[in-house]
């Protein structure tokens, strides 16, 4: 069952055409991420979904019915956000139960889904803590718990991990991950993150200037980008592109994955080495061919320095090419 539609969405701010005819689906239990530069309305199209903004035109359907005119509180979605939002005068219980005493519910149903997603989320020994004691991983677990106990038709997260450090980042990635599967719920999370995207999705949707660029599995993006703009986004470090007219084979762009460039002898990109990252397992060389920059990532350690001249190839299969307009060729 398909638990979100979108058919034409669009969305303005005045003289402002943020969101340009969106149309994709979520299926039930469906991990989807929407994920692009700053400004490309991914937010701005959460917020929509949500109801926290009205779509000027379009379509927005959750669980069978069409919501446009329905208000957020009657949507059955739940929200994460970035900055948490949780209220500083209550302890991690209050936060957790308000909006189910709220909807009135049964007390022994409130404790029965407060229990369960704190033990989900290890909780259980902070649930009579105050936000102001609580570490930022902690509160974000608060807030994704508080979205758990409403027993939403469809989770809606915005960026939430951007206020934590990379290792934390990391292990509340993993948490997620884990919430997902346990509570097979349909969900839609936002980020910038291609790496939050490539590791979490289910299925990615990539946008820029307000349209969908292409949909997909992350690896079918990330193996067949439909264009220059999903190539170059998704991969870390990201694709090389480079004129044909290097190589005297045409005048299109040429896209290399550093993974895919190593180092050879009679390779044909004479390169010079601008910057080295010794990463321990791998190590990342940046270097110059003919004013252009290009990243090459060796697996294991290399004794590559800064200045030195060196010839990288590639196979000519592993290479794609993109038009003067930035679609895929091959």
């Amino acid at each position: 069952m398909t638990a979100l539609t979108l058919t034409n969405v669009n969305k303005s701010f005045g003289e402002v055409h943020v969101l340009k005819d969106i149309s994709l689906e979520v299926e039930e239990g469906e991990f989807v991420v929407f994920v692009g530069p700053s400004g490309c309305g991914k937010s701005t199209l959460l917020r929509v979904i949500a109801g926290l903004e009205d779509a000027s035109s379009g379509e927005i359907n959750i669980d069978g019915q069409t919501v446009n005119l329905v208000p957020p509180s009657k949507r059955g979605i739940a929200m994460v956000f970035q900055s948490y939002a949780l209220y500083p005068h209550l302890n991690v219980r209050g936060n957790m139960t308000l909006a189910l005493k709220q909807e009135k519910q049964p007390k022994a149903v409130i404790e029965e889904r407060v229990a369960s997603a704190s033990r989900m989320l290890n909780l259980e020994e902070y649930l009579d803590r105050y936000p102001s004691e609580l570490s930022g991983g902690q509160r974000q677990r608060v807030a994704i718990g508080r979205a758990i106990v409403r027993e939403p038709k469809l989770f809606l997260f915005d960026e939430p991990l951007s206020n934590l450090d990379a290792a934390l980042r990391m292990n509340t990635r993993i948490e997620i991950a884990n919430l997902h599967r346990a509570l097979d719920a349909s969900m839609i999370y936002v980020t910038h993150d291609q790496t939050e995207a490539m590791t979490l999705a289910d299925k990615i949707v990539v946008l820029r200037d307000g349209r969908v660029e292409q949909i997909g599995s992350p690896m079918e993006l990330y193996n067949n980008p439909a264009n220059q703009f999903v190539a170059g986004f998704l991969g870390s470090p990201s694709m090389n592109f480079l004129p044909e007219s290097l190589l005297d084979q045409g005048s299109d762009t040429l896209g290399i994955r550093p993974e895919d460039l190593f180092l050879s002898d009679d390779g044909p990109l004479s390169a010079q080495v601008s910057h080295v990252e010794k990463l321990g397992g791998d190590t990342n060389v940046i270097a110059t061919v003919q004013n252009h920059s290009v990243t090459a990532r060796l697996f294991g350690q290399h004794a590559i320095s800064e200045g030195q001249d060196l010839r990288l190839g590639f196979a000519p299969e592993k290479a794609y090419r993109f038009n003067a307009d930035g679609q895929r060729l091959r």
